[in-house]
């Protein structure tokens, strides 16, 4: 339940301008997922959210990137490029991707830092990511399908 409320959380801050705990706990709500005040505040700190001013000068929601701005551009235009599919099984995370890239996609998911991510072995065209819980692994996954956006 929590991992599906934490991909609802990206997949709302990215699709609205939200400011407020409460807008995002009544946006939950209207999604179906009985959540408070409280539960929404947890669940911004587990996400590493924080406040960003928009173009527009107001401040909304965003997800914190846990690498330096030139570096990850790098990784997220090697995911763009490379990455074909993901999943989550358990506490594994599956990343194909296009023949021949799986190191540098591998490279750049290692130079991430996510805590969550214990280390990945990668092939030809496969990684297998170790995390810590079946959670984290599909909130990996949600993450990685935020940043490449076509999956």
């Amino acid at each position: 339940m929590k991992s599906a409320r934490h991909e609802k959380i990206i997949e709302l801050i990215g699709k609205y301008n939200i400011d407020t705990q409460e807008e995002l706990a009544a946006r939950l709500n209207e999604e179906g997922f009985k959540v408070t005040q409280a539960t929404v505040s947890r669940d911004i700190r587990a996400l590493k959210m924080t406040k960003v001013t928009g173009k527009d000068g107001r401040s909304h929601y965003a997800i914190l990137k846990d690498v330096s701005p030139m570096l990850g551009e790098k990784y997220v235009r090697v995911m763009k490029e490379a990455v074909l599919s993901m999943d989550a099984a358990q506490n594994l995370v599956v990343v194909r991707t296009a023949p021949g890239m799986a190191m540098g996609v591998a490279a750049a998911l290692d130079g991430m830092n996510w805590p969550e991510i214990l280390g990945c072995i990668a092939g030809d065209d496969t990684i297998m990511c170790a995390v810590r819980t079946s959670e984290e692994a599909s909130l990996i996954v949600s993450r990685l399908r935020a940043m490449v956006k076509d999956l």
